[in-house]
């Protein structure tokens, strides 16, 4: 489905929806929000698809959200629209982490208010040399939102997470790496293959344990020790009855790769 702002690509079984405003460092205006959560939920559901990359056109990953729109809807103070805009942002975030598929972000520039929340409810972040992290809604009298009072103080301590709700300030990427916001730093040349090499490994996992797995590392953010063995007692039994077990456990007896299952 063609979208105005966002592109989706796929290749190989490795979806990849870029915002797509390089002008506006694809910073989120009118539909662009539902458009995302729409093209996620497509690739959630779409079997042929095993990884999901999100990433940016042009210079940016996203600016958050495009204040001159943001100024008319203040203007009119149109609460209905912004709170569609709200819930379609909580769209997209849930359905990052409700898929079973792991998803990735390619942070190829400024990742600004939504866009450093978007980029933080992703599974993996992989992130330029020239990428930086704001959570800017201070600096326009807002509130953070797109998850980001849920995600940040679960990656950062807490004073540091205040920080920067309260000041606004940007980090760059290797800061970033520093307080474990991204998985590694790339020079920027190299984040697409970097990406697209993480991908392509993701992909060729075996299914079920890398869903599991996602699964079981939300799920311990609000269950206690005994639910979570018991979970992992469920998983297990399905994952030792895949093919994939059965197949990547014989070829590390006979010290062979693991022949792909589908």
């Amino acid at each position: 489905m063609p979208y105005d702002n966002i592109k989706v690509t796929h290749e190989a079984g490795i979806a990849t929806v870029t915002l797509d405003r390089p002008e506006k460092l694809n910073a989120f205006v009118g539909h662009m929000r539902r458009d995302l959560a729409e093209a996620l939920e497509h690739a959630a559901s779409d079997r042929t698809v095993r990884v999901v990359v999100v990433t940016g056109a042009g210079r940016g990953f996203c600016a958050g959200a495009d204040v001159a729109y943001m100024n008319e809807l203040i203007e009119r103070q149109d609460l209905e629209e912004f709170t569609r805009l709200l819930n379609a942002g909580r769209r997209v975030l849930m359905t990052i982490r409700q898929m079973q598929k792991p998803v990735i972000a390619a942070v190829n520039g400024p990742a600004y208010g939504a866009g450093f929340n978007l980029a933080l409810g992703c599974d993996l972040r992989l992130a330029a040399r020239s990428a930086s992290f704001s959570q800017s809604f201070v600096k326009v009298g807002l509130h953070p939102d797109w998850g980001g009072t849920y995600f940040l103080p679960r990656v950062v301590p807490s004073n540091l997470a205040c920080e920067m709700f309260f000041l606004g300030e940007a980090i760059d990427a290797e800061r970033a790496l520093q307080l474990g916001i991204v998985n590694r730093v790339v020079a920027d040349e190299e984040l697409q293959a970097e990406t697209r090499q993480l991908a392509e490994r993701l992909r060729d996992a075996p299914y079920k344990s890398i869903a599991a797995a996602k699964h079981a590392v939300y799920m311990s953010e609000s269950s206690d020790l005994e639910r979570m063995l018991q979970y992992e007692t469920e998983a297990q039994l399905q994952c030792f009855q895949s093919d994939d077990a059965r197949e990547r456990v014989r070829a590390f007896i006979e010290k062979r790769a693991p022949r792909k299952i589908h």
